[in-house]
This record gives C-alpha cells, structure tokens and sequence, in this order.
C-alpha cells in the first residue's frame, strides 16, 4: 500500500532535480511529482510524493514541513483522498451529460494584448472619438 503526501508552498523558479535530492536525503523509497500548470507548463505550487510504508511518510513529514527551501516555508502533510461523496454532492440535480461552465482563465504575459487597439491606428481613432463627441443630437 503506497501512501500519498502532499508538499506545498514550492517556490516559484522550481527544480525538480535539486528537490529531488532532499527528499531522497529523508528517505530513499519516494516518488515525487509536481503538479503543473496545463498552459504554461510550470509548477502550481505544489506536488505529491508517494511512499511505500507510513514510517517513511511520517518521516518526510516530520522532516520537511516547516523546511525553508530557496525561501519559502514547505508544508508537508498526508494527502486527503477525493471521496465520491464530494462529487455526489456537485451532480445533485444536476444533469451528468452537462458541461463545465467555461470562464475565462487569465494568464499575465509580455505578449502584446489582442483586445487592445494596434497602435499604428491610434490617430485615426483619436479623430473619431473627437468627431462623435462634437456630433449635435438632432432635436
């Protein structure tokens, strides 16, 4: 039986290999995965190791949680299992074949923004703005 911990508060800039190498300072008998973000790939912050026994996972837990690792506290605990009572509680009255609302995700980049209006334009929508503004309403 393999028990699941949960790491958090991995800082950002995160290297898998040199994390690696202080968990297997703990304990020799543990996987590790970071959890990553689906668009850009990166960490989300947090991961899950996975160990053999309960006397190495209560081991990485008494060593780690609290652990200062390039600035920022860990905090190391049991992992909870998903029960479905959870999930039974979300579909009550609800249809199974029904989709996730969608919303939109922001991500903040250096790329230039499509909403924004091209530069190379600017003059001409500046004329316009002042051509509506002194526009009379008829009466």
């Amino acid at each position: 039986m393999s028990i699941r911990i949960y790491i958090g508060n991995l800082p950002q800039g995160f290297n898998q290999k040199e994390f690696d190498g202080i968990l297997k300072s703990v304990s020799d008998s543990v996987r590790f995965k970071v959890v990553l973000d689906k668009e850009t790939k990166e960490s989300r912050g947090f991961g899950f190791a996975t160990t053999s026994n309960e006397e190495n996972a209560n081991l990485i837990i008494e060593k780690l949680n609290g652990f200062e690792f390039k600035g920022s506290k860990l905090r190391v605990e049991l992992s909870e299992k998903k029960d479905s009572s959870s999930n039974k509680r979300n579909n009550l009255g609800s249809n199974k074949n029904k989709k996730r609302k969608d919303f939109k995700k922001i991500v903040h980049s250096d790329a230039p923004n499509l909403e924004a209006p091209d530069p190379r334009w600017a003059g001409e929508l500046s004329k316009l703005k002042d051509l509506l503004a002194n526009q009379k309403t008829p009466v």
